[in-house]
């Protein structure tokens, strides 16, 4: 949301405070439930409505209270404040009512209708699509679930997941449905409503609200999330920080100062202990509406204080001011006494800040008093990652380096989570071999490994495509009586078959059993796929009879690879019918591998008939439909596959990113580029986004719509304006394309090349400028090569020996022998492959101009 209108919306929220009280008064006197929620919520600390608080109200600690009035039923953010907690026609039914109008039509149902509705499929469990409430067998039921447990072990293999899972399955219902039927939803399925499922719902609706471009809109995202925050004191629950700070961190963002201290207000009535925590969230106001007065206003109203309530509240003014990244902090740091901090993670975030703001004096101060003061080794341990991995451009190899001196100077031994730490900081840099050495030097001073963050090296190595790094952590395993698992030994697996080493992953496959641990479908599913993706038949097959022998039982996934890969019909059906036999579920890889398998065979129909079928679960509908749209694609049916792709957004639903990048790829029309453009949008993640608009970019400039090419190659450059790599990775590519094709290209490419100087600041590569001189030898164009030889200059490359020879194969192509021979002077011949493309060179143009010449001089001479 733009500043103008948060404003805009503050607005609106200061009307709801201003008129609190007329409502209020009103509220009926039997209703003591409403009495007692709007006491609860009662804002008599709220300041005055002053823009600039008086001193005496700069910190929690001493603010006075002001009288303010309660809002009014005026339809805005706060009116359900003052309304019943039981449903009526002028109050909450008019919410339910919306609500209810989602799961179903009409009037809202009594819960007996709720249920009747859920039993017969009808209404609720068509609108969650959760395929679970359908009428299907127990037996079904039961190899689905195995199955997703499958898939979901081998996707979040990883990562931690049990959060975020959790925190996707709200966000889907709470997009879909609303907070309230959700909350519904989750009571009908027996899952208690509680404080973490109210918690991520209100961010559902401040996320809404944050992101709304429209100031109804987010006022109604607010409305809603109060009204959970109500249910859930309803319910009994105590705001605790994990719901009041999403809350706080919005009017934070919006920089919505009063709304801010009108929320403090209850919540300090009704948590006290919460006081100084809301310090925190006070600074980090201040410090978002740069209010500077303010800011050293509450750093000098505590520099004296030393009670324990001031201390706390000093500590979470100081993280605050760290989190910020300010300067500010050294007024603190000269007083703070650093052992009285309460938690490690408090003090983490402080050396954090100490690191990039290069307080190295204060850092060591620090950590002599925490060693002086019997601090645990392994949290100073801990204390000296956070700052030496905080400090500005600094490389590994030289954080590395600090780390360790720092812990020689105050003689403590690295602990096994600082390593990890370490480990994984250099991991996400991708510096992958430098991990490798810090675990070979952790390893060598006796310290464990957890086999959790080995995996992690191995997730790494596999993201940073540095597939023979298996050899060297396989080696480490050995060496250091580490313990593999079965998914340790299928990560090691993956690499191997990844680099086409077969044999290293059999060995791999037999240690495994020596180990006694039983290998898996999974495993063996690694190298099927790796036989598969080099079209190695036999050793595909060779992999199901080692199934067979080890009584491994192939699982959805095996047969989705056999028939994805099948090249007939008659091997579709065998298949088929060998998984019906096993009893195994169809799962969406299997839909999907139906689909490329039947379009492969050139049985398009069938292909089409695939998701017509009934047993496609409703939520992966959408993505079986994007297979077919990128088969169909890949086959040249273009129109089909954007009537398909077509046909899913008229019906709300979305396409998945590689069918979206297919059908950019095989995009053909030649007028209408808007749907190209519309496929764009769909892409959200920024690497697909990436890869769609540099396939739009080459098919925009083969089709020859300059004009969008240089749209588009404008967003890549706004987009990555940081990163020059990836903007020449662009543009090589474009003209690697220019060059490839007819020599009437030619034209484009040099209008690209003045467009991206002049349009787009940019300078071309070497390779750019390489491929142009091609696509000049191939149009035999003298001048253009001429042109783009000074680009060289202009661009500040320097000539290298391949750009000689490329310059005299053009001269020698354009017919310019004389200029040829010139430049012929200048290159160095010493290296016997420069001789062989210098004679290669002589004999295409010079020697077949000559026999051009000799027939024409003989065929005049015959006519005369």
């Amino acid at each position: 949301m733009t500043a103008s209108k948060a404003k805009t919306l503050s607005s609106l929220f200061k009307t709801a405070v201003k008129n609190a009280t007329k409502e209020s008064s009103s509220l009926p006197s039997g209703d003591k439930p409403l009495k007692q929620f709007v006491s609860s919520l009662d804002t008599s600390s709220a300041p005055s409505p002053s823009p600039s608080p008086s001193p005496s109200s700069a910190s929690f600690r001493i603010r006075s209270p002001q009288p303010t009035k309660k809002p009014a039923n005026d339809g805005s953010l706060h009116s359900w404040l003052l309304q019943p907690a039981s449903t009526s026609e002028n109050s909450i039914g008019g919410f339910t009512d919306e609500l209810h109008s989602i799961l179903c039509t009409g009037h809202p149902e009594s819960s007996k209708d709720i249920e009747e509705m859920m039993d017969n499929g009808s209404s609720l469990g068509r609108v969650l699509n959760i395929p679970w409430l359908s009428n299907v067998s127990n037996n079904n039921i039961s190899l689905r679930r195995k199955e997703l447990s499958r898939e979901r072990k081998q996707k979040w293999v990883f990562k931690k997941t049990q959060s975020g899972r959790f925190n996707r399955l709200i966000k889907m219902c709470g997009d879909k449905l609303g907070t309230k039927a959700t909350i519904e939803v989750f009571d009908k399925l027996g899952r208690d409503t509680g404080l973490k499922e109210y918690n991520a719902l209100i961010a559902i609706c401040l996320e809404k609200a944050r992101t709304s471009n429209d100031e109804d809109d987010a006022l109604e995202h607010m409305s809603e999330a109060f009204k959970t925050l109500k249910k859930m004191r309803e319910r009994g629950f105590q705001v605790e920080e994990g719901t009041y700070g999403p809350f706080l961190m919005y009017f934070i963002d919006m920089g919505m100062v009063e709304e801010f201290f009108f929320f403090c207000g209850p919540i300090k009535e009704g948590n006290p202990s919460s006081v100084t925590r809301l310090g925190y969230y006070e600074m980090l106001l201040w410090i978002g509406v740069n209010n500077e007065e303010k800011i050293q206003e509450l750093c000098n109203c505590i520099v004296a204080a030393d009670e324990e309530d001031d201390f706390k509240l000093k500590e979470n003014y100081l993280l605050a001011l760290c989190e910020s990244g300010r300067k500010d902090i050294m007024q603190l740091l000269e007083v703070i006494d650093i052992t009285r901090i309460s938690s490690v993670n408090v003090v983490a975030n402080i050396f954090e800040s100490l690191g990039r703001l290069s307080f190295d004096s204060f850092a060591e101060k620090f950590l002599w008093t925490l060693k002086n003061n019997d601090y645990k080794m392994a949290d100073i341990s801990r204390l000296i990652f956070s700052y030496v991995s905080a400090i500005p451009n600094l490389a590994v190899e030289d954080l590395f380096l600090k780390f360790k001196s720092l812990h020689m100077k105050f003689e403590i031994t690295p602990s096994s989570a600082s390593y990890e730490k370490l480990i994984t900081y250099c991991c996400d840099l991708h510096k992958v071999h430098f991990a490798l050495d810090i675990v070979h030097q952790m390893c060598e001073e006796g310290l464990s490994l957890s086999i959790e963050m080995l995996h992690s090296i191995l997730h790494a190595s596999e993201e940073n495509y540095e597939y023979n790094l298996v050899r060297r952590i396989y080696s480490l395993i050995g060496c250091h009586n580490v313990k593999p698992t079965s998914e340790t030994f299928r990560s090691m697996i993956n690499l191997s078959v990844k680099m086409k080493d077969f044999n290293g992953a059999y060995a791999m496959l037999d240690d495994l059993k020596k180990l006694n641990i039983s290998p898996t479908s999974t495993i063996y599913n690694t190298i099927l796929a790796g036989y598969f993706r080099e079209s190695n038949i036999s050793g595909a097959m060779m992999v199901l009879k080692q199934m067979e022998s080890e009584d491994v039982k192939p699982d959805s996934h095996t047969y989705s690879y056999l028939i994805a890969n099948c090249n007939c019909e008659e091997d579709i059906t065998k298949y088929c019918e060998a998984m019906k036999a096993a009893g195994i579920q169809v799962t969406k890889h299997i839909f999907m591998a139906l689909i490329n398998a039947y379009t492969a065979c050139g049985q398009i129909e069938k292909a089409k008939q695939v998701v017509l079928d009934k047993g496609i679960p409703v939520n992966s509908l959408n993505e079986i439909k994007g297979a077919l749209a990128s088969a169909l694609a890949c086959s040249g049916m273009m129109p089909d596959a954007l009537n398909i792709y077509k046909e899913i957004k008229q019906n709300g639903g979305t396409l998945e990113p590689k069918p979206v990048i297919s059908l950019i790829e095989h995009f053909t029309s030649e007028g209408d580029v808007n749907i190209l453009l519309q496929l764009l949008e769909e892409l959200h993640d920024p690497d697909y986004w990436f890869d769609g608009c540099c396939r739009a970019v080459v098919h925009c400039v083969t089709k020859k719509h300059l004009r969008l090419a240089l749209d588009l190659l404008k967003q890549l450059k706004d987009e990555f304006h940081k990163d020059d790599l990836a903007l020449d990775v662009v543009f090589d590519e474009v003209f690697s394309v220019i060059a490839e094709r007819q020599p009437n290209d030619l034209q484009i490419g040099l209008a690209l090349l003045q467009a991206m100087k002049d349009e787009l600041g940019v300078t071309p590569s070497r390779k750019s400028l390489d491929f142009l001189l091609a696509s000049c030898v191939n149009a035999k164009d003298l001048q253009s090569s001429l042109l783009i030889w000074r680009e060289y200059q202009a661009a500040g490359l320097r000539c290298n020996i391949l750009t000689f020879l490329r310059m005299y194969q053009a001269l020698l192509a354009s017919g310019d022998p004389k200029s040829a021979k010139t430049l012929l002077t200048k290159i160095p011949t010493e290296d016997p492959h420069v001789r062989c493309i210098i004679k290669a060179c002589q004999m295409t143009y010079v020697q077949s101009t000559s026999s051009k010449m000799k027939k024409q001089k003989v065929q005049k001479k015959n006519k005369t």
